[in-house]
């Protein structure tokens, strides 16, 4: 009694308590570093965000379109914006950056496409020739031509100097969702909301293959950047691997949710997919996933690498995320023990001193099964919390 009227008093001292030696302490906060992060939220519209995209050549702008008829450019890690562009008349639905991130086209519903110098703040061209809402937008990688894909099935390659549109590629019996060149300018691949994907010879002017269908919406498609490669991600939970000499299928890849988004590596040795809550990269010939990451960015709508580093952006209502994911940390790409066992994301454990010292090193495909299910584990208690608290 004596005692504990001296602690309430302050006369003696609580008890200290036990520190771990150092070599512990240094294991353990080593291990718990995330892999994944969100970098920033912020409001991006005063309405519904509908499109954005990252500038691939610094990884360091972003542009999004919204309900509210603008296109608002923003430099990434800040949350007001360095333009704000209002001009459409209808709501903005597909954004992208021209190569050297000096010009945006932007797509609306209406069926126009404007083309915004950012330098000058203006718009240079109005184009107009599609007959619905416009959702797919890409820059030819060299030239002064861009790529439209629309609601009305069709696909339009447009002149910037000739301010016009010069081909009309037909075919599609849903909207088109995806328009994507190639590295080397001479195609242009179409993705459809029908599941269909069409290869376009842009000097012939017509088709030059179609792929075998998925089965869902393709919602992604990438070319490899220095093989005669496309892979084609959609919501019917694969993504495919397309040889384009032979147009034959080299692998399958998949997923537990829809495809939202694909990038390859700059070196093209593997290929990342975003879906509602992961990140995978995969390898093919055999298909294989190497890792997985548990991100909760949801609505994902474009990845971007710079510097080792994976950026995601998200959109949900009139807000933008935006997460890092270090792969230096995942495999293929990680090198070293100091960051522990692979999987869990944003939401690594603390590695057990001790507890693996005896068993032999995991294979490259063990740490890729330990993290798929490591996250697949998270996601669930994930869920489990949001109903328990949808309960209270």
């Amino acid at each position: 009694n004596s005692n504990i009227g001296a602690f309430r008093l302050g006369r003696a001292r609580p008890p200290r308590r036990r520190r771990r030696p150092r070599s512990i302490r240094r294991r353990t906060t080593g291990a718990m570093v995330k892999r994944a992060y969100r970098l920033q939220e912020f409001n991006a519209h005063q309405s519904a965000v509908n499109c954005l995209k990252i500038g691939r050549k610094s990884s360091g702008v972003m542009v999004t379109g919204g309900d509210d008829k603008k296109v608002n450019l923003w430099s990434i890690g800040k949350s007001s914006p360095i333009l704000s562009l209002a001009g459409h008349q209808s709501a903005v639905e597909c954004v992208t950056f021209d190569n050297a991130e000096e010009v945006v086209v932007a797509g609306a519903a209406g069926g126009t496409l404007k083309l915004w110098d950012l330098e000058e703040a203006k718009v240079v061209r109005t184009l107009t020739g599609h007959r619905s809402n416009v959702i797919s937008v890409d820059f030819h990688p060299f030239g002064e031509f861009f790529a439209s894909g629309s609601l009305d099935c069709n696909t339009k390659i447009w002149d910037i100097r000739r301010k016009g549109c010069i081909h009309t590629y037909k075919g599609h019996d849903r909207g088109v969702s995806v328009a994507k060149f190639s590295p080397d300018g001479k195609w242009v691949l179409s993705g459809g909301q029908d599941g269909r994907v069409k290869l376009w010879d842009l000097t012939a002017g017509r088709l030059l293959r179609e792929l075998p269908a998925h089965d869902g919406p393709v919602t992604s498609v990438e070319f490899h950047p220095n093989e005669l490669l496309v892979a084609t991600g959609s919501a019917d939970r694969t993504v495919k691997f397309w040889d384009l000499e032979t147009f034959d299928l080299v692998d399958t890849c998949v997923e537990a949710t829809g495809v939202r988004s694909t990038l390859f590596t700059p070196e093209g040795d593997a290929l990342l997919t975003g879906t509602s809550e992961f990140l995978k990269v995969w390898r093919w010939e055999p298909a294989r996933c190497c890792d997985a990451v548990d991100v909760s960015w949801t609505k994902l709508a474009d990845l971007s690498t710079h510097d080792g580093k994976l950026l995601g952006a998200s959109c949900s209502n009139s807000f933008v995320g935006v997460w890092v994911v270090d792969l230096a940390r995942c495999e293929p790409f990680r090198s070293g023990k100091e960051f522990g066992p692979g999987g869990g994301g944003t939401r690594d454990a603390p590695d057990r001193v001790g507890a693996n010292e005896n068993r032999p090193p995991p294979t490259s495909s063990g740490r890729a099964e330990e993290a798929v299910a490591a996250a697949r584990l998270a996601a669930k208690a994930r869920v489990a919390a949001s109903e328990e608290r949808a309960r209270e």
